[in-house]
């Protein structure tokens, strides 16, 4: 694999560097910044997902067809290496990257008339609504009810670690419409409005944040919800197939260019941050050894990722190495995270960016990298539970990688 950008590939890198100075703006960088997981209000996240489709750069993986940019696979690692290095996050992936590509395949002409235009403009807003308290990577037992009422589907059930739902215009449901000796064959697919008569939103706070109308997950309950007919995507029963189709795209990010950044921004960390005994914490020969050994693993995921969009360019699907991504990407970004909780050391302790704007003085305790080190390796535990267990995506690749 040759590894080297052509002269077009640098031009485009030269084009998107360019274009991210200026739209993406001083004023939102640092409302993130403030953020104590650098996350972005629902209104900056429209702002910035809006400029993207003005651009044509909303969804670099969508056919051009839909609007999609059309990017080569280099192009789109380009993309995703110069949005990490300065930090800007990509469309909002529970549209964009997940039920966007289920209702091309799946859904109906008039689904893809009303929703695809409205996801790449940020125009709907949609979360995952497939997790149960009791359902988690054993997706096949959910228990919420979709039934079948003439016209509509009468849905009953409670969804969890719903991310994001309180913004949320729509929700994509898996919901159990009939009870077969296969549990998979009794699923299907809804599309649900949150704005309809039963949904009931409910935060769910967790460690690493503190309660805020920014916070990540949520419990979702859904009474007698009255959901259209033609807001079934696919076949009755054929919701399993669309999981499984959709979860390719979920597992299958690029996670190397996100982690390569993180890392740059750790190492110079490292350089100025004192280790107690005046010398810098990266001339320590232990930490560095750490360090350098988990560049190595990400320069390697870096190449799979690479040989992945070889095949993705060549209208293959991700398959069941969409899992190998999951889990290796996940539990480098963990191992990244603790990297920079044992940079920031006790001030990692300290107060959290959104607790010191309360306070007059206004000023960090310790470098100002340090703030929110601790919430983010908290955060970050959950990376390799969510989108189906780690240990789950070992047996996938167990079975249909190897053949186990």
């Amino acid at each position: 694999m040759d590894m080297k950008f052509s002269e077009e590939d640098r031009a485009f890198q030269r084009e998107v560097r360019s274009w991210l100075d200026e739209a993406w703006s001083s004023d939102i960088r640092e409302r993130q910044r403030r953020d104590v997981n650098s996350r972005l209000t629902r209104e900056d996240t429209v702002v910035w997902q809006k400029r993207l489709a003005e651009k044509g750069w909303a969804a670099p993986n969508w056919p051009v067809e839909y609007g999609g940019a059309g990017f080569t696979p280099t192009q789109n690692y380009i993309w995703d290496l110069e949005r990490a290095r300065v930090g800007a996050p990509k469309a909002l992936a529970f549209g964009v990257g997940m039920v966007a590509p289920v209702i091309m395949k799946f859904g109906t002409q008039q689904q893809k008339d009303f929703f695809l235009p409205a996801i790449l403009n940020s125009d709907i807003w949609f979360c995952q609504g497939y997790s149960e308290p009791g359902s988690g990577s054993d997706l096949a037992s959910l228990s919420t009810k979709a039934e079948d009422c003439g016209d509509h589907y009468l849905v009953n059930g409670v969804k969890t670690w719903t991310t994001l739902a309180q913004h949320a215009d729509w929700i994509f449901c898996l919901v159990r419409t009939s009870h077969e000796e296969k549990r998979q064959l009794g699923i299907s697919f809804l599309l649900i409005d949150m704005k309809s008569e039963g949904v009931d939103v409910r935060p769910l706070i967790t460690i690493d944040q503190p309660e805020s109308p920014n916070h990540e997950i949520n419990m979702v309950y859904l009474q007698d919800v009255k959901v259209p007919k033609e807001n079934l995507v696919g076949t009755q029963g054929e919701g399993w197939t669309c999981a499984k189709y959709l979860l390719e795209f979920e597992r299958g990010n690029a996670y190397s260019p996100g982690l390569a950044a993180a890392m740059s921004n750790l190492r110079n960390f490292a350089k100025s941050e004192e280790d107690g005994n005046g010398a810098s914490l990266w001339e320590d020969v232990g930490f560095r050894r750490r360090f350098m050994a988990v560049e190595v693993e990400i320069l390697a995921l870096e190449a799979t990722e690479l040989r992945i969009l070889s095949a993705l360019a060549a209208g293959q699907n991700v398959g069941p190495e969409s899992s190998l991504l999951k889990t290796r990407g996940t539990e480098l970004q963990q191992a990244v995270s603790e990297l920079g909780l044992e940079i920031a050391g006790m001030y990692a302790l300290g107060l959290n960016r959104q607790m010191l704007e309360a306070i007059e003085t206004n000023e960090p305790i310790g470098p100002a990298e340090a703030a929110g080190s601790a919430q983010h390796y908290f955060s970050q535990r959950k990376v390799s539970i969510y989108a189906g267990s780690n240990e789950i995506q070992r047996n996938i690749m167990a079975k249909l990688v190897l053949g186990l």
